[in-house]
């Protein structure tokens, strides 16, 4: 992992701090879409005219409340969800700081030292960290902007001299920590998936084949599953939004194609296009395929699977999906579709865990 040495240190520290800002952002937003603008004296102020016709200031508002109220229980939701993120994040991060802590007061105890004089002792005994190891950590891990070496070789060597101590103090007290991150049940039985069936981390991804963000998570589903393998299971289930005319329409499509085994064959196809996602198209595609047309046909024209991809939708909103991609790396949500190191740090957590599948998913 690239480290910037000018951050040593400050991680917990900066983790607490971008709560705040975030938070008050989408505070700011919230506010700004107030039931009425502030700026409207008179909602019979007329904004537009078509003609004789008058469009008043109450009528545009009366348009855009549903969006606006829409949008700001959208917002909340998410600050809510970033609340509890960081809330862990930051918990986790002190927890295991007061455990090495600990580690360190016990054995400076031990030897009867106080905690300053037992790190000088160990810093500078046989198992300290040399300058030539401090170097080749840095020239290894050093990024963009990083301090020359020279500057910052004390707080290096302090660093590694650190991590090296509590691994040799691990061994003697091993740590285990406990506390749990948020989790929310999801069924997802029954649905197309990859990977092994006990694979260590399930993610169940909420998709809507029109959804431009769902489209731009596909590479980072693809890196996910070239670095993982057989460490994680994909699992797909519908949430096509509303307002997305076909996105419904390539919903059943996907599923047809699943009775004849060519889900995720199908499912790239239409993220590959997504200007092809009208009914003609998607038996067009069906065809390119080599699927059984008729079968398809019949299957797609009958809404065969409106029930099943309707209870998909009624899941998601019970775990708190309002939009798509939404995704449950072992029940964790996470919203969005996020850059490929937010679903490493996670994955890499529950690897770290034992590969949980504690049961909020189920397979």
């Amino acid at each position: 992992m690239l480290l910037n040495m000018n951050q040593l240190g400050r991680n917990r520290l900066e983790s607490a701090r971008r709560i705040v800002p975030a938070i008050a952002a989408v505070a700011i937003v919230c506010a700004a879409i107030a039931t009425h603008p502030a700026w409207a004296d008179d909602p019979n102020a007329v904004v537009a005219t078509v003609g004789d016709h008058k469009i008043s200031e109450k009528d545009l508002d009366a348009k855009v409340k549903p969006q606006l109220d829409q949008m700001r229980a959208s917002l909340e939701k998410r600050v809510d969800q970033l609340i509890a993120d960081k809330t862990f994040d930051l918990r986790r991060q002190t927890l295991e700081s007061m455990t090495d802590d600990y580690l360190v007061e016990q054995a400076a105890q031990r030897d009867k030292l106080s905690v300053d004089a037992y790190l000088k002792k160990e810093y500078a005994g046989k198992s300290a960290v040399t300058e030539a190891d401090a170097k080749k950590f840095y020239d290894k891990n050093k990024a963009a902007g990083t301090a020359p070496f020279d500057k910052i070789k004390p707080q290096v060597m302090q660093m590694l001299n650190r991590q090296a101590l509590l691994e040799r103090l691990r061994k003697n007290a091993p740590v285990k920590i406990l506390l749990e991150p948020q989790r929310v049940a999801v069924n997802s039985s029954g649905h197309p998936a990859l990977g092994a069936k006990d694979a260590p981390v399930t993610i169940v991804e909420f998709t809507d084949f029109q959804c431009p963000f769902c489209k731009r998570t596909e590479d980072t589903l693809k890196q996910l599953r070239a670095k993982y393998g057989d460490k994680i299971r994909l699992v797909h289930m519908d949430f096509p939004l509303p307002f997305h005319s076909h996105a419904l329409d390539a919903a059943k499509a996907a599923r047809c194609a699943d009775e004849q085994g060519k889900f995720w064959q199908f499912r790239d196809a239409l993220f590959a296009d997504q200007n092809k996602l009208a009914p003609a198209d998607l038996k067009a595609t069906a065809k390119t395929l080599r699927l059984n047309t008729g079968q398809f046909d019949a299957c797609f024209d009958k809404a065969k699977y409106d029930s099943q991809i309707k209870s998909d939708q009624a899941a998601g909103e019970k775990v708190g999906v309002d939009g798509t991609p939404a995704f449950f790396i072992d029940g964790r949500p996470l919203t969005g579709a996020q850059p490929l190191p937010k679903f490493e740090e996670i994955i890499d957590s529950e690897l770290a865990a034992g590969g949980a599948n504690k049961q909020a998913s189920a397979h």
